[in-house]
């Protein structure tokens, strides 16, 4: 893969805060099970990541908008080329509006969203790279990705805070709102992302952009060659001291060594208000899902080769709250029911709305890779 991003400059814009943080002015992030009022997506295109030109990953795209869309706003940004396609394939009443990106992952470009006691709204714009940059980075040049989040909030004339010099994607995180944060150290602490910081530095710039007081780290996800082991394939918070936990007691499943050990390790910690954590266990696919045969991507320099064959990182815990729902990925798998009804029994007040995602979990993510929720804001 081409190792080449030459970065444009471009003027500051109108909504950067400068000499601040969060923490310094009150506004931190919710946690995703508290009200949303919008979820933003980014429609796919590269035709060296998704096959036939990405028709079939902009179907799935497209279903998991319309199961999201009942229990809150969408809004989906596309790239200006392909506007008219894009609004033509959904409804109405998903907002479509145009903006450059690279691709299409809206967890790791669109802005972390934070809000104050208040309900004021603000976000985090954090230094993008592909996830790994020149060292393992997925695909080059990303410079239109890591501006995404400046010009959308300057097209929402909403204040933002820049992380010069510190790299994040926001499928690294999870929050529980009340200033705890799960993250994995073969993501944060991966020599692509900030090497010129140690994990004490991290947690100190974790808390003061997150505005939280206490930083839990399991050691690995089950990703090591797409995202370095984003937590959100892994684990995440179900409501205060409550987490869920990707698992298998299969010892041939890839996923195994990963899950098992995640799960003891969240198993022993506390969160920030002194809580031992209860950890629900959520199941893995039966069979490990793989690209297909005839898996045909355009050929590239500048993207991470894809061939048939390669495991997939196909996650059931990579879903998605909004609101009163939960949109959980399927896959085919004969696990994807007993995956759906661990989730009720998890998020027994929410509607658990399974979506078939595997063109998705092809390109190298899922519903939660594909979305980034903005929270309810003041009434």
């Amino acid at each position: 893969m081409s190792t080449s991003n030459k970065q444009r400059q471009e003027p500051l814009s109108k909504s950067l805060i400068l000499n601040s943080t969060p923490v310094a002015d009150g506004f931190y992030m919710p946690a995703e099970f508290e009200p949303i009022d919008k979820v933003w997506m980014v429609w796919p295109h590269r035709a060296d990541n998704w096959r036939d030109n990405a028709v079939p990953a902009k179907a799935a795209y497209r279903a998991v908008a319309l199961a999201i869309e009942p229990f809150c706003a969408v809004a989906v940004l596309v790239n200006p080329i392909d506007y008219q396609e894009c609004r033509d394939s959904l409804p109405e009443n998903i907002e479509v509006i145009a903006m450059l990106s690279d691709d299409a992952w809206a967890r790791d470009i669109v802005p972390t969203f934070l809000i104050n006691d208040n309900r004021e709204l603000r976000a985090c714009d954090w230094v993008f790279n592909a996830w790994g940059g020149n060292v393992d980075g997925l695909y080059a040049p990303w410079d239109n990705d890591d501006k995404l989040a400046a010009r959308l909030c300057d097209y929402l004339d909403i204040k933002r805070y820049r992380t010069d010099n510190f790299v994040m994607e926001g499928g690294a995180f999870h929050v529980d709102g009340e200033g705890t944060v799960l993250t994995t150290r073969m993501c944060l602490l991966s020599p692509g992302r900030n090497p010129h910081l140690n994990e004490s530095q991290i947690e100190d710039t974790l808390k003061a952009y997150l505005n939280a007081q206490k930083v839990l780290w399991i050691d690995d996800g089950i990703d090591p060659d797409e995202t370095t082991g984003h937590i959100d394939d892994i684990a995440c918070f179900a409501r205060p001291g409550e987490a869920v936990c990707l698992f298998t007691d299969d010892p041939t499943h890839p996923f195994f060594a990963a899950t098992q050990k995640a799960y003891q390790q969240l198993s022993h910690m506390t969160d920030a208000k002194g809580r031992r954590l209860k950890v629900h266990k959520l199941c893995c696919t039966k069979e490990a899902v793989t690209l297909p045969k005839n898996y045909n991507i355009a050929p590239s320099d500048d993207a991470k080769a894809r061939q048939s064959g390669d495991l997939c990182i196909a996650s059931y815990a990579n879903f998605l709250i909004c609101n009163n729902a939960v949109i959980v990925p399927q896959y085919e798998d004969s696990n994807d029911g007993l995956a759906l009804a661990q989730l009720e029994n998890i998020f027994p007040h929410h509607q658990i709305i399974g979506v078939q995602t595997r063109e998705i979990v092809y390109g190298g993510g899922n519903i939660h890779c594909i979305t980034q929720q903005q929270p309810a804001g003041q009434s």
